[in-house]
């Protein structure tokens, strides 16, 4: 670790802490701490705490997206079955030790009224996700009104499994999907 980037480390650090115990419960010290950094290295790289945040959840929307991404495209299989795949990658992500939910939508919570860069953030991961599926869906030859309906079931399996900490809302929520495929296709 003590040859990684520093702003690497810092935003590992800030990870791991805001996502795990939320942003307003962890103060900037914590993060030193947890990186190593000097304070003074800290506010180097990140002015404030709100620029740190807006790094975090911007670096958190390019990975969670471009992993779900990799895992559709290897899933391989018709257009339907890799959009069916989102929902079992979904599971997988539930299933991690950890998982609190969506980081956007718990940091919109926590900080999205008063903080404008947090809102823009968490309604910027969610239009890339609905757009993702989006594509996804048209290339299935689904109606255009199916992604939202997609996205709908992904974004209540997340909260679901987040709530009752049970990665099973992914499985329900692909039946759903399946059946809404179904329909939708066959009209």
């Amino acid at each position: 670790m003590e040859h990684e980037d520093p702003r690497t480390r810092i935003l590992d650090a800030a990870e791991e802490l805001f996502y795990g115990q939320g942003i307003q419960a962890v103060g900037m010290d914590a993060v030193r701490a947890a990186s190593g950094m000097t304070m003074r290295r800290l506010y180097q790289h990140f002015p404030s705490k709100n620029d740190l945040v807006e790094a975090y959840l911007l670096r958190r929307d390019g990975r969670w997206r471009a992993s779900l991404a990799v895992y559709v495209s290897r899933a391989g299989g018709t257009p339907r079955e890799q959009l069916l795949s989102v929902f079992d990658w979904l599971g997988l992500w539930f299933a991690e030790p950890g998982f609190r939910g969506c980081a956007f939508v718990n940091s919109f919570g926590e900080l999205g009224a008063t903080t404008p860069v947090v809102a823009a953030a968490a309604r910027h991961h969610k239009e890339e996700f609905g757009g993702y599926l989006a594509g996804l869906a048209e290339a299935a030859g689904a109606p255009p009104a199916t992604a939202a309906h997609l996205t709908l079931l992904a974004e209540g399996a997340i909260t679901t499994a987040a709530v009752h900490g049970d990665p099973t809302a992914a499985a329900d929520a692909k039946e759903a999907a399946r059946l809404l495929l179904d329909a939708a296709l066959a009209g």
